[in-house]
């Protein structure tokens, strides 16, 4: 199934089942009327929302145009959000240009950071902050949204709890990580509100391009128009299964909680990259010293996951507008 959440004014929005091809939708209110409703209640709206998809796929005539433009995220908001590091070619990156020591038990124990979860971003929403200096830039992820999952569930049990898997930016302000790293407390600041593309799905509807607890897509990356990555989501050294369970090593985790890869990257410079950082730490190792800048504000960002071999994706695309905040509640 696909679902996508409608902006209506109101905190979580209206749900909508989305067809396969992504031109056609259809409300769920009947059903559920947001997609944390759902998520909540999976096990008791879960055969009437497939009936429900199934009768779109089957009628080229049935439901409405889909219109990403009026998306919100999928879940505007949610109980939680944990975002990995699941692709360790990206910290070593960063070790080997900066001449930090390596991070104890990279190899086996998941970083993971808890970031806001109450103002997610649509895919088209344009993106406030307010300074340049603060070094914007974009992180292109992918993620899962968990059923309820059991404290101290093994890597098995937690990947049996993915219900939907989404496409992501995890805007970075790069200027005050580093401040916020060396008090030990974690990012808060340099972590605004993170955005996502405009479809959720439900693992099956990935076919074999979903395996080992693994987005197995590539990212296509454009800044400004201009090409600038795409990596692999298949390179992952710690698969969802394990992310979920680390998040879960300690608490349980509510029907709704975000899980993110962190920046997807590949060891092959001939992925390009889908941060702004990861190019500036490569061109200091390869050259000497960082040439390309964060973003400035009117800049443009477009993230899609793609189809092997074909245009398009099962998620939509991100594509936003980076402008000078307007201080607001």
């Amino acid at each position: 199934m696909k679902f996508a959440t409608l902006q209506d004014r109101t905190p979580d929005g209206r749900l909508l089942i989305v067809s396969r091809d992504l031109t056609r939708c259809a409300e769920a209110g009947a059903i559920a009327p947001t997609l944390l409703y759902a998520l909540q209640h999976w096990s008791s709206v879960e055969s009437a929302l497939l009936q429900c998809y199934e009768a779109l796929n089957g009628d080229t005539q049935a439901g409405q145009p889909f219109e990403p433009h009026r998306c919100a995220a999928p879940l505007p908001r949610s109980p939680q959000w944990c975002d990995g590091s699941a692709f360790l070619n990206h910290a070593r990156l960063m070790e080997q240009a900066f001449g930090t020591q390596p991070i104890p038990d990279l190899d086996t124990i998941p970083l993971m950071y808890q970031g806001a979860s109450d103002d997610f971003l649509g895919p088209h929403d344009d993106v406030m902050l307010p300074s340049e200096a603060d070094g914007i830039d974009f992180e292109g992820e992918f993620g899962v949204i968990v059923d309820a999952v059991a404290m101290a569930s093994t890597p098995a049990e937690a990947l049996d709890r993915v219900r939907l898997v989404v496409q992501l930016n995890d805007w970075s302000l790069r200027a005050m990580g580093p401040r916020e790293m060396r008090t030990g407390f974690g990012f808060l600041q340099a972590k605004p509100s993170t955005s996502f593309a405009p479809v959720a799905v439900t693992p099956d509807e990935l076919g074999n391009t979903w395996h080992e607890g693994r987005v197995h897509l590539q990212l296509d990356v454009s800044w400004n128009d201009v090409h600038f990555g795409r990596p692999h989501g298949g390179e992952m050294n710690f698969g969802f299964g394990e992310l979920i369970a680390h998040a879960a090593r300690t608490r349980r985790l509510a029907a709704g909680t975000i899980i993110g890869t962190g920046t997807v990257s590949n060891a092959s410079r001939n992925a390009g990259s889908a941060c702004i950082a990861e190019r500036r730490v490569i061109e200091m190792i390869d050259q000497g010293a960082a040439s390309t800048g964060f973003m400035r504000f009117g800049d443009r960002v477009r993230m899609e996951a793609r189809w092997p071999g074909a245009g398009g994706g099962p998620f939509g695309a991100i594509d936003q507008q980076v402008i000078r905040a307007e201080r607001r509640a």
